[in-house]
Order: C-alpha cells, then structure tokens, then sequence
C-alpha cells in the first residue's frame, strides 16, 4: 500500500510540468495581445535594420553616428554596436523575437485553429423545430419539402448530408476554416527560413578592375553556422565594366559582363548583369552595387602599355574623384598628377605645383616635360555585393502559403440545417463571415422555395 502511494505522489510530481504548461504558458503564448506587440517589435528592429548600414566597420559607424551630438539624442555608435543593430538579423535577441513569434502562432494553431477545423467537420442534424429557435436566421414554411430544397442547394455550391427523408444539412466554405492554419504555416515557415538564412548565410563585397579574375573572399558578415566551401572549385571574371550615361551626363546605368570559370579556367555560365538584375551561381547572387575606377592606361612616345592603378581622394563630401602620379623622368625627378571623375574617358593633367596642363579624353596624346604622353583608356572597376543565403527558398515558399492562405480565409463558411414536420418545412443557417451576403442568399432560397 505504502508503495502505491509513492507511485502516485511520483506521478503527480511529473504532471506538474505539464498541467503548468496548459494552463499558465500556454494561455500567454496563444494571447493574440501578444502575437500583435512581437509583430510590431520585429517590425521595428527590421525597419532599423534597414536604415542602418548593416555589417560596416566600426571607423563607417564612429564617422557616421558619432556620440556628440548622438542622433535623436542617444544613437551613436556605441549604441549601434553593443546592442547589435549594425548586424540586426543576426543578434540573439531578435532570432530568439522570431523564435517566440513562431512558437506563439504553432501554439494558436494546434490550441485554436485545428479545433475550430475539427469543430467545423463534425455535425448533427437538427430533430426538433426548437433547435432552430438558436439560430440567429431560421424561418418555418408551409410551401416546399426537402425534395425542392436540396437542387436549390446545389446550384449554391452547398454539399448535401441528408440520411433521413426529414432530416437535412448542407454546407459550403469549410476551406475559409482552413485558410486561417494554412497563414499561420506559411508565416512560421518564413520565420523558420529566415532563421535558417541568419545562422548559415554570408555576405561579401568586392571591387573588381574590369578584366579581372577572383575568387570571393571579402566575407564581411556571416552567421555562426556558415561555411564558405560553396565558394570553392570555381571563380569569377569581370570581362567588362561600363556605364551608359544620360545626355547630360548623369549615370544612366552601369553593367557588368561576367563569366563563371571551373577549375580548369573554362567558362560554365555567362551573364550580364546590372542593378536588380543579378547573376546567381549555386546559390551564390552576385548583386551589381557600386562603380569605381581602378586604374588608367598610357603610353610615354613609344613604350610599351602600362595600366596605372588610381586612387579615391577625400573630396570632403564633394563628389567622387579619383587620382594618380605619372613620372614624366626615368629618376623620378619629375611627373604629373592626372585626375578622373567617371568613365567618360576625361582626364584632367596637373603639374607638380598644382596647375592645370590640360584637359585629354581617352584615345588622345598630349606633350608634358618633352615627352609625349598618350591615355589609352581609363579602366573602371564594379562593385560586386554577394550574398548566399540557404533560407530564401523556404522563405518564398512561406510567402507563397501565406497568400494562398489569405485568399483562403475569405471564403465564408455557411451552414444550413432543414427539418421536415408534415407540412411545415423548418429552415435555418448560420455563417462565420460576410453575414448580410448569407441572408441575402438564405432570403433568395426561402423565395424559390415559396413560388
């Protein structure tokens, strides 16, 4: 006897756990008050994270959002990086946001919505003309029978259940029941394959010279499951950068022709791409993001090719401009310092002192110091945004269930019940949604019935 009673004091210790979880968690978790606060908090913390340059280095964010003044008083880069909204998709307190999120809406799911399915499929006939008193649109008839009722129906759409000559009930939308669950798996599933993309993507960033081949190492953000060997076996060439120019010109659009190379150097895809345009390899998307110049091609008389390689100047925030020293003198003793804006193949020639020599486009020659300088060509260089990202797939998958589910929840669900007494015909319904459409259909039925 002593040993039963131990038995069941165990018993109820481990059922403790449980009946906390049904009835303290679980109520919490399936509170709609709180699906809204973490929507609207997660909502938050990506709108940061899309006005906050993400993944920077700490001298781009003590430039950017220094501490004095702090912007709107308390953003300043010390804030940016101890809370971690400089890489905000991948912080542990908004992976563990969405965490939460998914487990509150699985939880609304299988507390709530799969009830309310279950529910919607069972039902009864009603046997006695006071069960239609409950319902708030009901009518008594002493015209037409289960007999004209049930064609009516179906030129509705309604499916018929009727196993009694008195008895009948129909009912039509039970996919708007369905709808509901069907959101809350596409949502966890979007949730679930941005967690994914967090922990095992990465992005890098390069600035490739045109006629350039690599390989991406610049990883300037990855997650803590990440792994590079996606990237291996093959590499990239730039075959060509330009950009086309408007007639006053402005940058219209900038371009990139690249090349995927295996192992041995041959080419096993091919692409052109430029802004929302991207080329994408094993996963692997090449986004084409900035421009820059890498470099300028000349020629002294009659001397070989030589490619220069130019500089960005600090311009204080005054455009973009970028620079380089020519030694006119084999000692080095004497040179010119040659300046470019864009691709348009201007070039602007200084001497040692400052002064402006002259001004040359791409293809002309000018003398400077006794000999005859020629620029070939400014080469430019593409800068390349490159990310991987294993979750987009589940993520569009989740988008796609999420409106597939929209689209769902707005059919309505409609129920019709129907009981023959002699010559009276007992008629009543109800629906979860769209209620003066249901009455307008129910009025047009009793009406048929009538004639």
């Amino acid at each position: 006897m002593t040993l039963d009673n131990t038995t069941s004091k165990d018993i109820n210790w481990w059922l403790i756990p449980g009946r906390f979880l049904r009835r303290e968690i679980l109520p919490v978790l399936t509170d709609l008050r709180l699906a809204i606060i973490l929507l609207l908090v997660i909502a938050l913390f990506s709108v940061s994270g899309t006005v906050i340059e993400q993944g920077q280095s700490p001298a781009f964010y003590q430039s950017n959002y220094p501490e004095h003044p702090a912007l709107f008083g308390f953003l300043s880069w010390k804030v940016i990086q101890v809370v971690g909204l400089d890489h905000v998709y991948r912080t542990w307190w908004f992976l563990g946001l969405l965490v939460l999120f998914g487990t509150s809406l699985t939880a609304c799911t299988f507390t709530r919505q799969l009830p309310a399915l279950k529910a919607a499929q069972r039902w009864k006939y009603f046997e006695e003309p006071k069960q239609f008193n409950k319902l708030a649109l009901s009518a008594e008839l002493d015209t037409g029978s289960l007999q004209s009722l049930t064609p009516i129906l179906e030129k509705q759409s309604y499916k018929i259940f009727q196993e009694k000559d008195d008895l009948l009930y129909a009912r039509k939308g039970i996919i708007g029941r369905i709808g509901p669950i069907i959101v809350h798996i596409g949502i966890v599933m979007i949730l679930l394959g941005g967690i994914w993309g967090a922990m095992t993507g990465f992005m890098a960033q390069e600035m490739i010279s045109s006629g350039d081949t690599f390989q991406v190492k610049n990883i300037i953000d990855a997650g803590p499951w990440s792994s590079q060997d996606v990237l291996k076996d093959w590499s990239v060439r730039v075959n060509r950068f330009w950009i086309d120019y408007t007639p006053k010109g402005g940058i219209d659009q900038f371009y990139s022709d690249m090349s995927v190379l295996d192992q041995e150097g041959q080419e096993v895809d091919h692409q052109k791409i430029f802004v929302n345009q991207p080329l994408r390899y094993h996963g692997v998307v090449f986004y084409q993001t900035d421009w820059g110049i890498s470099g300028v091609r000349i020629k002294f008389n009659n001397s070989p090719i030589f490619q220069l390689p130019m500089a960005q100047l600090d311009t204080q925030g005054r455009g973009r401009i970028w620079g380089t020293w020519v030694p006119t003198k084999p000692d080095l003793s004497e040179g010119v310092s040659l300046l470019a804006k864009d691709l348009q193949g201007m070039v602007l020639i200084y001497d040692a002192k400052g002064k402006l020599i002259n001004t040359v486009r791409a293809g002309s020659s000018i003398p400077v110091n006794g000999i005859n300088l020629k620029i070939l060509d400014v080469v430019g260089s593409t800068g390349l945004q490159i990310k991987f990202d294993p979750g987009i797939p589940v993520v569009y998958l989740g988008f796609a269930l999420l409106m597939l589910g929209v689209v769902m929840s707005y059919f309505s669900h409609s129920q019709i019940w129907a009981l023959q007494k002699g010559d009276i015909l007992y008629i009543g319904g109800k629906t979860n949604r769209a209620q003066v459409a249901f009455e307008r259909e129910v009025l047009a039925i009793l009406e048929q019935l009538s004639s």
